[in-house]
């Protein structure tokens, strides 16, 4: 690819809504992780029992290691989340976006 195929992706409105759009994504899904992990790693730090008590009376589980479960799956999901989205909006727009600019520069 030229660089004056570049330079026409670069300034085409879709392109610069595919960098939006993916950004503010990709984000909030840090952001949802980060406030998870971080907030466990907290409460663990200042309530050091908490983890250790038994999910139910007389249950071998704790609710440490449910909590730790459900954001292990969680993730996962979040993970599958992002790349349906990725492989289906996000590859499309920028399918549009290749198609458009190679139009232009032939």
């Amino acid at each position: 690819m030229s660089s004056a195929m570049y330079e026409h992706m670069r300034t085409n409105p879709k392109f610069q809504e595919l960098v939006t759009r993916r950004g503010r994504f990709a984000w909030t899904l840090a952001i949802i992780v980060l406030t998870m992990f971080y907030g466990y790693i907290l409460t663990i730090a200042f309530n050091p029992t908490s983890p250790g008590r038994p999910v139910a009376e007389g249950s071998m589980l704790t609710i440490g290691v449910a909590v730790e479960l459900f954001m292990f799956i969680f993730f996962w999901v979040l993970t599958a989340v992002y790349v349906r989205r990725a492989n289906t909006e996000f590859d499309a727009l920028t399918q549009e976006i290749v198609k458009e600019a190679w139009k232009e520069n032939k």
